[in-house]
């Protein structure tokens, strides 16, 4: 994976989208243990539906409902679908081929403003290095509140990163997400750099709607990421790139079950698509093309 910062790699923010619940999995930060107004997702190997067709994810553990931020309405005016005291996972994908500093920098669906400046011809030759130390997604996790303490104005911009936001990081290569893609349909977009929050944060619904206000404001079209999207199901282990540590989760009984996800030494667990080996550390059969 690519663990510099992404700007060091000539990559800019091309899309902002988010997930009800998380696509991800942090021990005691966001797990099947968390709550919301909605519940949570049961055990870590099954997700339930939540309201309509969306799939939720994992929850946190700020939820308190007889705290008066986390159950106090509203008044969306961008956002569509939004939820104080919801958990939200916000992903930010990055490239270094996206349109950056121009008008045309965010663009919805993402993968419009992943290859903005390739064209088919190039593309094609690009191997797997090529795309994962060029392509990237940041993710940080939230839990809305009605609270202007926790007031962050340029969410479209990329992750906070503010005290304990965006401290604690995860890095590694994967796929895209969401439930388009499962065990059964595979990703084309792999593999990519994912680095990850492991903490789960508050974030005040205003910076949410805010973020829901500059999206209008691009040329492109992103009125299909104002809201929610679902969150995937768990990776089967022989989809999981090798370039990770499996760890036990405290407390449970692994003699009696499996659980199809992989933790790393502090206890996240992650969605890798589905290309089964890393991409540092080892010799490649193809050119590296520097498009970046």
């Amino acid at each position: 994976p690519n663990t510099n910062n992404y700007w060091q790699s000539s990559m800019c923010p091309v899309n902002v989208h988010w997930h009800l619940g998380t696509e991800h999995y942090s021990v005691g930060e966001y797990d099947e243990s968390g709550v919301g107004p909605n519940g949570n997702a049961p055990k870590p190997e099954y997700r339930r539906l939540a309201e309509g067709s969306v799939r939720g994810g994992f929850r946190c553990h700020h939820y308190d409902k007889y705290d008066s931020r986390f159950t106090t309405e509203y008044d969306w005016k961008h956002c569509i679908g939004m939820e104080v005291g919801e958990t939200y996972e916000v992903h930010w994908p990055h490239s270094a081929a996206g349109a950056c500093g121009t008008v045309n920098q965010y663009q919805t669906p993402f993968y419009d403003g992943v290859f903005c400046n390739l064209d088919s011809d190039t593309i094609a030759t690009l191997g797997p290095q090529d795309v994962a130390s060029a392509v990237g997604v940041q993710g940080q996790i939230y839990t809305v509140v009605n609270d202007e303490e926790y007031f962050y104005p340029d969410m479209i911009r990329g992750w906070i990163v503010d005290g304990d936001y965006g401290k604690d990081i995860h890095y590694y290569t994967g796929s895209t997400t969401g439930t388009s893609r499962d065990n059964e349909v595979c990703s084309s977009y792999t593999p990519i750099t994912w680095q990850v929050d492991r903490k789960c944060h508050l974030i005040s619904a205003s910076s949410f709607d805010k973020l829901c206000y500059d999206m209008k404001l691009q040329r492109d079209d992103m009125s299909e990421d104002l809201h929610a999207h679902g969150s995937r199901e768990l990776v089967k282990p022989s989809l999981v790139g090798n370039n990770q540590q499996r760890r036990n989760l405290i407390g449970h009984d692994h003699d009696d079950h499996d659980h199809d996800y992989y933790h790393d030494g502090n206890g996240i667990a992650y969605y890798f698509g589905d290309h089964a080996h890393s991409h540092d550390g080892h010799d490649h059969d193809h050119d590296h093309h520097q498009w970046f």
